[in-house]
């Protein structure tokens, strides 16, 4: 009898916790597979891969400097605007022009979708980037570009890295 009511007082886990790890295990089935943090270096070389050197009069700092402030290096990040807009990936690219977040009126200039621009691989990205670039603002088109790179010396953001 002792060990009995000792048992129904006991709780296995505290009040709401099983949503809790219901809502963690969600999120991290809807995080994009295999999402990445770059380092410098290692997204400069792959920026270079994809010829960014001298795209449109770019440098590959100037690229480097334009991933870091907008998202730190990391393919996963998504700015939420208050309009319901997005920021999507490493160049925080947006979805009232540029991607499409399941809504079939967006413009989608770069006909992919948003979560198509969060993963490890940067080949969509790269491209939508650089369509981004060829408009007549160029890498003007990002403000973090305009605050924190343009008009910089920026050899720092490649400085060090094996090409």
């Amino acid at each position: 009898m002792e060990a009995r009511s000792w048992v129904s007082r006991r709780r296995l886990h505290p009040p709401g916790t099983g949503m809790l790890a219901f809502v963690s295990l969600l999120s991290c089935l809807l995080l994009p597979s295999g999402a990445k943090v770059f380092s410098r270096c290692e997204l400069a070389r792959e920026l270079q891969e994809f010829g960014l050197e001298g795209y449109r009069g770019y440098s590959l700092a100037d690229w480097i400097c334009l991933a870091y402030f907008t998202s730190g290096f990391n393919t996963a990040a998504v700015d939420h605007e208050a309009d319901g807009s997005t920021n999507n990936g490493i160049f925080q690219i947006s979805s009232r022009r540029w991607c499409n977040n399941r809504d079939p009126e967006g413009p989608n200039l770069c006909r992919i979708y948003c979560t198509d621009l969060l993963g490890p691989n940067l080949k969509d990205t790269v491209i939508c980037a650089m369509k981004i670039a060829q408009g007549p603002m160029g890498l003007r088109s990002w403000e973090a570009w305009r605050h924190h790179c343009q008009g910089k010396d920026l050899h720092d953001w490649v400085d060090g890295c094996d090409f």
